[in-house]
């Protein structure tokens, strides 16, 4: 009887001993600043392909968190200069609630204009740097152009998008340290009717996860022109 009675305090005694040493590491790692490891992050690699099974290049995309497991990009400055009576560069992709500056370094002057909803300005005829930067506080597709010169176009996608970018010369883009969860892939390309705009959800885990997007729809032709945009240059 006075056996099983100590052995049955030695596994309370082995129960409380556990249970301080778990409460006590927990408390150490909060004083200390440190957490327990979290799920681990993923790399995402998404392909576009145009209808033939070509690769899309200059495709922007942007990965949406559906469920909370990534927070959008935080504001940036980006800088679209005018060089050669041409934006320089002609497309950017930027979070929302960045910042942008329009300086003139060509040998002429520029009339900078907007009339998309997502961001309305006018920069009149200037050369140098003569305004501040705009800020871009709505999401959605603002178009550019020149007064001056009807054939200067830019693009700048506005996005509150977890990740985001544009695809290589092979149709390719990808993203690091994506934490696992659902996301919302979107395209959109210069060329690409706003209707056909493909859009699709994805699950990516501890894995690399690849997905491979094949447009539905021919691009629209590209311009007869000799100053080909950035997107019809590969």
């Amino acid at each position: 009887m006075t056996e099983a009675c100590g052995t049955a305090t030695g596994r309370l005694s082995l129960r409380r001993g556990v249970r301080l040493f778990t409460l006590a590491l927990a408390l150490l790692c909060t004083v200390a600043g440190f957490s327990l490891p979290a799920a681990e992050a993923a790399s995402l690699t998404i392909t576009v392909l145009q209808r033939g099974g070509e690769p899309l290049p200059g495709a922007v995309i942007t990965a949406h968190s559906l469920d909370g497991a990534a927070k959008r990009s935080a504001p940036v400055h980006a800088v679209m200069d005018q060089v050669d009576q041409a934006f320089t560069p002609d497309l950017l992709v930027i979070p929302v609630g960045s910042t942008v500056s329009f300086p003139n370094s060509d040998t002429v002057r520029h009339e900078v204009y907007s009339f998309s909803p997502a961001h309305r300005f006018q920069l009149p005829l200037y050369r140098g740097k003569p305004y501040p930067p705009e800020h871009f506080d709505k999401v959605g597709l603002v178009t550019l152009g020149c007064n001056i010169h009807d054939f200067m176009l830019a693009y700048i996608v506005v996005t509150d998008a977890s990740f985001y970018g544009r695809t290589n010369t092979a149709g390719v883009w990808s993203a690091s340290a994506v934490p696992p969860g659902r996301y919302r892939i979107e395209v959109w390309h210069p060329r690409l009717d706003g209707a056909a705009a493909p859009t699709l959800e994805v699950d990516v885990s501890g894995s690399a996860a690849p997905v491979a997007i094949r447009l539905k729809q021919r691009l629209r032709p590209a311009p007869l022109d000799e100053r080909l945009p950035s997107w019809d240059r590969y």
